[in-house]
C-alpha cells in the first residue's frame, strides 16, 4: 500500500509517495493530484519517489496522466527519485526525456533536468 503526503511551498507542491506505487494506488494518486492541480497559483508539482520501494507500468501511466492534466493548466511536473530500482524503471521507460528528474533534496524547477 502506498501513502501520499502533500506539502506546499509557495507555488510548488510536493507529493511524497511512500510504499508500492502500482495499480492498487490508482484511486489515491488520482484523488491527491486532482486536488493539488486545483491549487491557485500553482507552478509546479514535484512527485517525490525517494521512498517508493516498487513501481510498475501502471505507475508510469499514472505519472504520464498527471503530466497531461498539469500541462493543460500550464503546470510543470518534475520527479525526484533515488538510485536503484525506481531509477532504473524511469530510465528504461525514457522518462528522463519526458520529465525533469532530480535526485536532489529540495524542489526541482523547470529546466533543471538532471540525468
Amino acid at each position: 500500500m502506498m501513502q501520499i503526503a502533500v506539502k506546499n511551498r509557495d507555488d510548488i507542491t510536493v507529493l511524497h509517495l511512500n510504499g508500492r506505487f502500482d495499480f492498487s494506488s490508482h484511486r489515491d494518486f488520482k484523488n491527491a493530484h486532482d486536488v493539488v492541480l486545483q491549487t491557485e497559483g500553482l507552478r509546479e508539482v514535484v512527485v517525490d519517489l525517494t521512498e517508493v520501494e516498487y513501481m510498475d507500468s501502471s505507475a508510469l501511466g499514472m505519472l504520464l496522466l498527471l503530466r497531461e492534466k498539469a500541462n493543460l493548466s500550464n503546470i510543470d511536473v518534475s520527479l525526484r527519485s533515488c538510485d536503484g530500482f525506481v531509477q532504473q524503471i524511469l530510465e528504461v521507460a525514457n522518462f528522463q526525456n519526458i520529465f525533469n528528474i532530480s535526485p536532489m533534496i529540495g524542489p526541482v524547477g523547470p529546466n533543471k533536468k538532471q540525468h
